[in-house]
C-alpha cells in the first residue's frame, strides 16, 4: 500500500483522473468522522485536484451548528479544501504511510455562503508553491469551494510533510531525519 496511486494509464506529466472512496481511503489517513472528502472528481499531478463532499443531515457536528438551522462549520469546509490538497499532495510520495500532511498556514480565508445539508461541496484547489526536497515535501494551495455554480467559501493553504514518527519519540527529536 506504500506506491503511489496510479492515476491514469496516460503518461505521468499529463496524469488525470478520478479517484474513489476507496482509493481515496489508501491515501489519506483521515477516518470518520474527519475524512471530509467522497470522491475525487479530476487529478492533475501536481498541478490541481477537484474532489467532493456529499453533506448530509448524519454529519456529526449538525447536533450542534446550529440546532435548527444545520449549517457547516467554515473551519471545515476549510479542511476539506486541505484534505483535497493532501490527496494531491500525497499521490506524489511514494513512502505516504510514514507521513503525515500538518497545515503549516491558512491564508486569507473567507466563507461567502452556508452549506447545508443535501449540499453537495465542490472543492476544486491548485497548487501555487510546491517544493520537495530529501526529507521535506511542502506546498501551498489556493482552494475554492461551491455548491453548484456558486462558490461558498476559499482560502489559501499550506502545509508540509513531515514523518510520522516524529512526534512520537520518547527523546523529543527527530531520529530519522534525511
Amino acid at each position: 500500500m506504500n506506491k503511489s496511486i496510479p492515476v491514469t494509464e496516460s503518461s505521468p506529466d499529463s496524469a488525470k483522473a478520478g479517484l474513489d472512496i476507496h482509493q481515496i481511503l489508501k491515501i489519506l489517513p483521515h477516518r470518520y468522522p474527519l475524512l471530509l472528502i467522497d470522491r475525487v472528481l479530476d487529478l492533475e499531478r501536481k498541478k490541481r485536484i477537484v474532489a467532493i463532499k456529499n453533506v448530509t443531515i448524519n454529519e456529526p457536528f449538525f447536533n450542534g451548528h446550529f440546532p435548527g438551522l444545520p449549517i457547516m462549520p467554515g473551519v471545515l469546509i476549510v479542511e476539506a479544501i486541505a484534505q483535497a490538497g493532501g490527496a494531491l499532495l500525497l499521490t506524489e510520495v511514494e513512502d505516504r504511510s510514514d507521513k503525515v500532511m500538518m497545515f503549516t498556514g491558512i491564508d486569507r480565508a473567507k466563507f461567502r455562503r452556508p452549506v447545508s445539508p443535501g449540499d453537495q461541496l465542490r472543492l476544486e484547489v491548485e497548487v501555487t508553491g510546491w517544493r520537495s526536497v530529501p526529507g521535506m515535501t511542502a506546498a501551498k494551495m489556493q482552494g475554492y469551494a461551491y455548491v453548484g455554480e456558486k462558490r461558498v467559501a476559499e482560502a489559501i493553504v499550506s502545509c508540509q510533510l513531515v514523518d510520522s514518527a516524529r512526534g512520537r519519540g520518547s527523546d523529543g527529536g527527530d531520529s530519522n531525519a534525511g
